[in-house]
């Protein structure tokens, strides 16, 4: 038997939360990678945030040994991440391997991004292995849960019933790893080529590139090419995952591993390029996109001292974020800061929490905003193609939601006991409160995904605010003008609850193309002047009050309003 027929490339598909971190743990200690001493939970998960949230942020591969038959068996797998912001990644990783797990949590059932990660994989052409798990826990519901995956396409003699978290059945999934997923394809003798499916940055190595070798095979001064950038350089280093870097002589066909070849700039190493030998004309693998950031922020050091360790921080961030942007930009009100790009909200959640961590930095986040294009003084706005996962029962409240959104329902597909809703809707909408929304009238039991689609013309306003007739440049935005008169008066009685009294007064007002068509007030605090007064005439009174009347005038000019992050992000999501 060729080496090559010992190989098994493959990920685990699971929606956030339904175990698929601790899956691979048992996978790794089941296998001996890492001793039962040392295993820890979540062990691939080492990014501190992932452990924190309980979910997987970062991809992380492992190569592991299993016996089956008298062969030993080289299991390569990926563990990527479930949440839709990373869907590019999960896509390159998927495209790395022949074969995948679609685990689902027996006592929620299958989710939307379960969906849309497993349409993906289809289209590759992966095998998949069907898995129930957490059938240990006393509310498991596992016939429901088998139908759902009976309507996928499954037969009931292919789904495994599993517990990750006491090891039940694991290594049965094991052996069904082995019997069901195929040996990677792929010519040892042809020239060099490997998808780069993730990179990240070494202070002292540069880029390192995690590559699956689809054809030949590299090796330590070997000349390489980086095909979308036609950069060549010399290879330094190559190795495999255990999970931590391992050097080795070479890497081959069909395997999954490292090369380090003097790239000092991470973003001409990006996932989804095709690595082949510097003097080889071969064709690059298919399926190449550049992750385009789609949300932006202003993001304002609190501490107008830390500018300059917020820009170098960004700095770094990039190193091992090639989706991250950031400009600089200037706001009257908060100072200097930067545009930040985001691939979503949780990817620009992650990236604040790890400047506080990481860096120490204490920020302020402005509203969020989406790409818009101008084209010919007129506004486009990028739309996308929504899938809705939920119980039949909700079908009227999920429609009222996405009538409401601006959407447009493109199909529906009713299942045993669920239904998917197609929509194209403005990706406007998501970041402001789709999910929630979906959440909120499915009783928890909705879940969504998305794909970006193309730009359609929109016809929006802008909406400034003002406090005190200084208007606030970081609250300003582009509304649908058949809903700005509505918007602009729920963002002035929003920031009125938010902002806090002050000792003068506060006058709120929101314009639309310079008309005020909205206006709340804060009332100041009222200091007694009069107090300590025992006596007196009224004249000295008079002047008393009147030099109170003239301060609190001048301090409604002068007075400079605190903005907080509750504040400012009360003006995301609408009443």
């Amino acid at each position: 038997m060729k080496q090559q027929d010992l190989i098994r490339n493959f990920a685990i598909i699971a929606h956030v939360d339904h175990g698929k971190s601790t899956l691979s743990d048992r996978l790794l200690e089941i296998t001996n990678t890492i001793a039962k001493d040392k295993l820890q939970e979540q062990f691939l998960d080492q990014n501190v945030i992932s452990r924190k949230r309980g979910i997987t942020i970062k991809l992380a591969p492992v190569r592991m040994r299993y016996k089956l038959n008298a062969n030993s068996y080289e299991l390569n797998l990926i563990d990527t991440p479930g949440h839709v912001d990373f869907s590019y990644e999960v896509s390159r990783t998927l495209a790395a391997c022949e074969g995948a797990i679609l685990l689902v949590d027996a006592t929620q059932g299958i989710q939307a991004q379960t969906v849309a990660h497993y349409q993906v994989a289809k289209k590759l052409g992966l095998v998949m292995i069907p898995v129930l798990n957490k059938i240990d826990l006393p509310n498991a519901e596992t016939e429901m849960v088998t139908k759902e995956l009976l309507d996928l396409g499954f037969s009931k003699d292919e789904i495994l019933s599993i517990s990750a978290k006491t090891g039940e059945n694991v290594k049965e999934l094991l052996n069904k790893v082995i019997e069901k997923i195929p040996a990677p394809h792929g010519n040892a003798d042809a020239p060099l080529r490997a998808l780069i499916f993730d990179a990240v940055y070494d202070e002292y190595r540069g880029a390192i590139a995690y590559v699956r070798l689809i054809d030949g095979q590299t090796k330590k001064g070997n000349r390489i090419k980086f095909f979308q950038n036609s950069i060549a350089t010399d290879v330094t280093e190559v190795g495999i995952f255990t999970p931590f870097l391992k050097e080795t002589e070479n890497i081959g066909t069909g395997e999954i591993g490292y090369i380090v070849g003097g790239i000092k700039d991470i973003r001409q190493c990006r996932v989804g390029d095709t690595i082949t030998n510097a003097n080889s004309n071969s064709n690059p693998l298919p399926g190449y996109t550049t992750p385009k950031p789609m949300v932006f922020f202003g993001l304002y050091p609190k501490n107008t001292n830390d500018f300059v360790a917020l820009r170098d921080s960004l700095g770094k961030l990039t190193l091992n974020d090639t989706a991250l942007t950031y400009t600089e930009e200037y706001s009257a009100y908060l100072g200097s800061g930067f545009r930040v790009g985001f691939l979503g909200l949780l990817h620009a959640d992650i990236v604040k929490e790890r400047l506080k961590q990481e860096f120490g930095l204490d920020l302020l986040l402005t509203m969020p905003q989406v790409l818009y294009e101008r084209r010919n003084d007129e506004i486009y706005e990028p739309y996308m193609l929504l899938n809705v996962y939920a119980p039949e029962e909700y079908v009227g409240n999920i429609m009222s939601v996405c009538q409401k959104k601006k959407g447009n329902m493109l199909d529906m597909q009713y299942h045993k006991g669920f239904v998917v809703l197609n929509y194209e809707m403005p990706y406007s909408m998501f970041i402001r409160g789709l999910a929630g929304e979906i959440k909120s009238v499915t009783a928890g039991f909705g879940s969504i995904d998305y794909e970006l689609s193309d730009y359609k013309k929109a016809d929006l306003v802008k909406l400034d605010i003002l406090i005190n007739g200084n208007p606030i440049d970081v609250l300003s935005e582009l509304v649908y003008k058949d809903e700005a008169v509505y918007v602009a008066r729920a963002k002035a009685t929003k920031l009125k609850d938010s902002l806090d009294r002050a000792q003068f007064r506060q006058i709120i007002q929101a314009t639309i193309d310079n008309t005020i068509v909205a206006r709340e007030e804060i009332q100041p605090y009222r200091k007694d002047v009069l107090a300590k007064m025992s006596g007196g005439d009224r004249t000295r009174k008079d002047k008393l009050l009147e030099a109170q009347k003239k301060g609190k005038k001048k301090m409604i000019q002068t007075g400079k309003v605190a903005l907080s992050q509750d504040a400012l992000f009360s003006m995301i999501t609408e009443s």
